[in-house]
């Protein structure tokens, strides 16, 4: 073979890309090119595979802090292999060499005689597509392949130079996703194990993190289901930025939330950003900084696009019958509706109605008087005239974690449980109870109402009452709760 060329390489696999696809599709391909491809695969194994009848092997040298991996070609040779060839084979495989009866292999013989016998090598036939561009001085594939009957893409980016591979990859905006190197994609997907996906919602109050397994009929299991109340919108209606400390905790949070989702083998991350980064001044610096620190790009999405995922996430997790159907998710900082019949959006938008702008600017954090009370009321209907005057629908879903904690209070959850929570019906007269046992506390005591979480205790009322004035806009005396929302849509949307 020629000069061997070590080279850092990431890579992914997926039904799709989103953004990196669309931005490699806007560049004009260098090569496309279509193989036929035979692997041979093990646990823990080099890159070993034949190709235009060579026998082709890469061995993994190093592998950097961030993941990246440095593999180095080791062999290019045509059929048949000779005997100290085929011990390399099984050298790179990291299995002990066979005894060797003959002085050289052809690929038939390789197969039938020493490969197959072998229950712990697999053979993995491939056909791949490839399509090649160059970026940021790096080499980027994407590849369609085809692997022992079962389609799925795969994108790489290859260079000498690690550092100009992980600027790639963030400019194409796979940061979320896992490098995983051929030997161990096509393990995992030969061995038929499921594929897991995590997102992160980062919202004004609170960052959702959802880790989900999907199974080969498409059906989703959680494996981790969790929020962090970190307060990014802490002081933004005064100043109209995102503070250091309400950042810190956040980045802090989200860390966390990106090893969690590797030590559960989730392949990629989707983090989105809502209404505290839309609004905040300061918004693009605080996505470049979340990125900096744990690797992880947050898209800043619309409230349109909140209430399509939160629409989304309702008609996936609750079997609910055909007719008008109002979705609202409210937060810290606003409120996403959505207007449907069924599974058809009809129209969506945001208004800046959120638990945290409210609480700040009336002190619903303590006990208020009932005048109090009446003027963040006011405030709320005034804010909310846009669904004034609409036709009355046939079926009310809240979802977010206002709601949610008033179901988890009604049941008296000392242990939130999403399963009781899912579909619990809210009315009027449930509201009206907890608006006023909040209204008559402080945030300390709060605190000691079962089913209620402790860092919610200060925006709860301030969350009650918004959920209250669209219930009445509405004219609903009732809801559906759900605790599905936008993370649990992000992931069917972007992984399912």
């Amino acid at each position: 073979m020629g000069a061997i060329v070590p080279r850092w390489e990431w890579r992914a696999f997926g039904k799709g890309f989103g953004a990196a696809e669309t931005a490699l599709g806007a560049m004009t391909p260098e090569r496309i090119q279509e193989t036929d491809e035979l692997y041979l695969v093990c646990r823990d194994g080099g890159n070993v595979k034949v190709r235009d009848d060579l026998m082709d092997i890469k061995v993994l040298r190093e592998v950097a802090a961030d993941g990246l991996e440095r593999w180095e070609p080791v062999m290019k040779a045509g059929f048949p292999l000779s005997a100290s060839d085929v011990s390399s084979v099984f050298e790179a495989l990291r299995l002990d060499e066979p005894p060797l009866g003959r002085t050289e292999y052809t690929l038939d013989r390789l197969l039938s005689e020493l490969v197959e016998p072998d229950r712990r090598i697999r053979v993995v036939r491939i056909h791949k597509r490839r399509t090649r561009f160059t970026i940021d001085a790096c080499m980027a594939e994407l590849v369609e392949l085809v692997v022992d009957g079962r389609p799925i893409r795969s994108i790489a980016i290859e260079s000498e130079d690690a550092a100009a591979v992980t600027v790639a990859v963030r400019d194409l905006g796979l940061g979320g996703h896992v490098n995983t190197s051929y030997p161990r994609g096509l393990m995992a997907l030969i061995d038929g194990t499921p594929a897991r996906y995590a997102v992160i919602d980062v919202g004004t109050n609170s960052i959702k993190f959802h880790v989900g397994e999907r199974d080969a009929g498409g059906t989703w299991r959680p494996i981790v289901d969790r929020a962090e109340m970190t307060r990014l919108g802490e002081g933004l209606e005064r100043h109209g930025e995102i503070g250091r400390e309400p950042l810190e905790r956040t980045m802090s949070a989200i860390d966390e939330m990106v090893h969690e989702a590797r030590r559960n083998g989730a392949l990629a991350i989707a983090a989105v950003g809502t209404a505290g980064l839309r609004t905040a001044r300061n918004g693009e610096d605080v996505v470049a900084t979340i990125r900096d620190r744990t690797g992880i790009g947050v898209e800043v999405i619309s409230g349109e696009e909140e209430g399509r995922l939160a629409y989304l996430a309702v008609q996936a997790g609750l079997g609910l019958a055909e007719g008008a159907l109002v979705v609202f998710d409210t937060g810290g900082g606003s409120t996403q509706f959505t207007f449907g019949r069924g599974a058809q959006v009809d129209e969506r938008f945001s208004v800046n109605v959120g638990a945290v702008r409210y609480t700040e600017r009336f002190g619903l954090a303590v006990a208020v008087t009932p005048e109090v009370l009446d003027e963040a009321l006011a405030a709320m209907s005034a804010d909310l005239t846009r669904i004034d005057g609409r036709v009355p629908p046939d079926a009310l879903v809240a979802m977010g974690g206002a709601v949610t904690n008033i179901a988890a209070v009604k049941h008296g959850l000392t242990t939130y449980d999403p399963d009781v929570v899912q579909g619990t019906v809210l009315d009027r007269t449930e509201i009206d109870r907890q608006i006023e046992l909040y209204r008559s506390m402080d945030a300390e005591e709060r605190r000691a109402i079962v089913g209620l979480q402790p860092k919610r205790a200060d925006v709860i009322l301030a969350g009650a009452c918004i959920v209250r004035t669209v219930m009445e806009k509405l004219d609903q005396h009732r809801l559906t709760v759900s605790d599905r929302g936008l993370r649990h849509g992000l992931l069917v949307d972007r992984f399912g």
